[in-house]
């Protein structure tokens, strides 16, 4: 089912970021949100994970979603084991150990499945955290700014393999970049829909 959003108020404190916001999430879509800094588009998904709260409008049809995110900081156990950082959200998946292989290598980490997340480079973990949000099992995935800080290489690989995870599920990305909706946009099998949030 879509997911509706329907006049959002938020403020902190004196500061009104989001006034009567209206929009729907359409099941199977990826709905990319762009739009100046600091216009309330991380409040909007916060929001929608229930990790904020506001002061008055309706959120309807979250009802049954499996949510996998990845936020704009990793959120990654640093003192475990890449392994065990992934071991986390795949124990008890059947088959999920041969795709975690395939991926793994795709994803240029396979050498270091036994490194403390705190030993990896700034690249690593962000693809781990995106590798970790494919990984769990999902039929919406929230992703604030995910791609930030990756190379044009891994940038172009990660996002292929996040979009092919998406072909037939739903999907809320915040970014900057319009290259990003771009590329998305020729993969094929995934709908896509841009919200501009405006002053």
């Amino acid at each position: 089912m879509d997911i509706l959003m329907e006049k959002i108020n938020k403020s902190y404190g004196d500061k009104e970021v989001l006034r009567d916001f209206t929009t729907k999430f359409e099941e199977g879509t990826v709905t990319f949100i762009t739009g100046e800094s600091g216009i309330g588009k991380t409040s909007i998904i916060r929001i929608l994970m229930g990790l904020e709260g506001y002061q008055s409008g309706s959120i309807s049809d979250l009802e049954g979603k499996e949510i996998s995110v990845v936020f704009q900081d990793d959120c990654l156990c640093d003192k475990l084991s890449l392994d065990k950082n992934l071991s986390m959200v795949i124990d008890g998946q059947q088959g999920k150990e041969q795709d975690l292989d395939r991926l793994l290598d795709l994803f240029g980490l396979e050498g270091y499945r036994h490194k403390r997340v705190a030993e990896l480079s700034g690249g690593m973990k962000r693809r781990l955290a995106i590798l970790r949000a494919i990984l769990y099992p999902h039929n919406l995935m929230i992703m604030d700014e995910p791609f930030k800080g990756l190379d044009e290489e891994n940038k172009r690989l990660v996002m292929g393999q996040v979009g092919q995870s998406l072909v037939g599920k739903t999907g809320i990305i915040v970014t900057h970049d319009k290259t990003e909706i771009d590329f998305f946009r020729s993969i094929e099998g995934l709908i896509i829909r841009e919200i501009d949030i405006k002053k």
